[in-house]
């Protein structure tokens, strides 16, 4: 049983074969490309197309393929017409102009209501869809359905209109996860007719008829998409966890925590309710700690050896938050203090402890206690696990044993849906290094952010 899982995530587009003895067979790589459109920028959705057509009649002249799934990442839709897209999917990384945010901000519905916060640019895809309806009356007209993004690429695969709540329920204004509806947002605009029916995220909605390498063409079952990081959870779920606190690593950095009150958040911090594939609100925290691993270390890809952590703690050096839209401290415009980082290894260093001390902020925010898992691509960075297994010496802390967290839980709700579940666990136990100085200079750190933050804020 040869199954496909596509994973689209914004720097980073993967499709993966999974086995019935749930091990990858078979992979291809490539990064989604974000064009200039006008006032934004959008997916070059064409390239896209092209590649997973390309790679997919790869897959299938090597493998009996039965499948295929869907997971991507957050914050983005598509407006589809009868037969195409009404308007290009939009980056959500364009700025928006001041008229909307401040149009949009009238019409928001409060937070108690969809436990989403108000983000930066367009990462409330709420926020986009009246955006574009503001800079064209014609659009909506022109729309039959929003589709959430893993159910655009559902729709281009079999001309099925679905929607999926863990993607709907995730940061977009659109959903009031208490009473498992549409917000009030919806209403007010009068969008409840443009979203189709729901189905669950695994669920078998319809074929798609592939071309192979030797022009031969055969159906494959197309499966119901998931949002990313609510895939990952998804899979921990899968394998018996009930109370625990996941982070999930990516180009974002999710947190999770199942025993953490919705009381709890806070919506100025980057604190959102999840909506679990099953409807379920899930306490989130986040911030974009891949893209500001990525920016401090200067896209360093080197180890990094407890000695470079030791040596640049004793330096005083402090990257303080932050370096991309959103995260615990939105108000903070990055910064560094004290001697800057000269070499890759320095840079890496200064990066890891930096992601370290955001994920431990996130995690007391979260008011996790319980056990914690790290997944993702971050998850490789041993140093990286070893210092956060320091800061929270009353939690264990395991490291997520399947490299692909996120494909791995899209592909177990695909496979659930035909009665099968190839996973087991392998998590492992992440041992606390020995850092002098660590507590104390992650104290000294988040008293140094607080205070820049701040700053930053009354300068606006």
């Amino acid at each position: 049983m040869m199954l496909v899982v596509i994973d689209l995530g914004k720097t980073n587009a993967k499709m993966l074969v999974f086995g019935g003895d749930g091990r990858i067979h078979w992979q291809a790589r490539t990064a989604p490309s974000w064009i200039d459109h006008g006032p934004y920028r959008v997916l070059d959705e064409a390239r896209l197309w092209a590649w997973l057509n390309a790679s997919l009649a790869a897959a299938s002249a090597e493998y009996d393929l039965r499948g295929i799934m869907l997971t991507t990442h957050g914050c983005t839709c598509a407006l589809i017409g009868e037969d195409a897209l009404a308007n290009p999917i939009l980056d959500y990384e364009s700025p928006l102009p001041a008229d909307i945010t401040t149009a949009f901000a009238r019409v928001a519905p409060p937070f108690d209501e969809t436990y989403s916060p108000d983000l930066p640019l367009g990462l409330n895809f709420g926020k986009q869809v009246f955006w574009l309806s503001k800079i064209d009356p014609g659009l909506m007209a022109r729309t039959e359905a929003i589709l959430c993004y893993p159910q655009y690429w559902n729709w281009r695969f079999t001309g099925q209109a679905l929607s999926e709540v863990s993607y709907l329920g995730c940061h977009t204004h659109l959903w009031a996860p208490a009473r498992n509806d549409f917000s009030s947002l919806v209403d007010t605009e009068g969008w409840r007719g443009k979203f189709p029916a729901f189905k669950r995220a695994g669920a078998v909605i319809g074929e798609y008829a592939l071309t192979g390498m030797d022009g031969r063409q055969r159906a494959l079952p197309i499966h119901n998409g998931v949002h990313d990081s609510n895939a990952c959870l998804h899979f921990y779920r899968s394998l018996g966890y009930e109370s625990f606190s996941l982070i999930s690593t990516g180009t974002w950095v999710i947190g999770f925590n199942t025993d953490c009150p919705l009381g709890a958040l806070d919506q100025t911090r980057d604190m959102l309710a999840n909506v679990t594939v099953d409807g379920a609100p899930i306490a989130t925290a986040r911030f974009m700690g891949g893209r500001e691993f990525d920016v401090i270390s200067q896209q360093a890809r080197c180890v990094v050896p407890v000695e470079a952590i030791a040596d640049l703690i004793g330096t005083g050096s402090f990257a303080l938050p932050s370096f991309a839209p959103g995260g615990p401290f939105p108000d903070g415009q990055g910064a560094l203090l004290g001697p800057a980082p000269e070499t890759e290894l320095q840079r890496a260093a200064l990066a890891t402890l930096y992601v370290a001390c955001m994920m431990s902020v996130m995690l007391n925010l979260l008011q996790s206690r319980n056990a914690i898992i790290v997944d993702g691509g971050l998850a490789n960075n041993a140093t990286l696990l070893g210092l956060l297994a320091a800061l929270r010496p009353e939690q264990e802390v395991l490291r997520g044993g399947n490299a692909e967290g996120t494909a791995a839980g899209a592909a177990a709700l695909a496979f659930e849906s035909l009665g099968w579940q190839p996973f087991q666990e392998t998590c492992s136990r992440v041992a606390a290094l020995s850092v002098p100085g660590l507590q104390k200079y992650f104290a000294e750190w988040l008293d140094r952010a607080e205070v820049h933050a701040g700053k930053a804020s009354r300068q606006r």
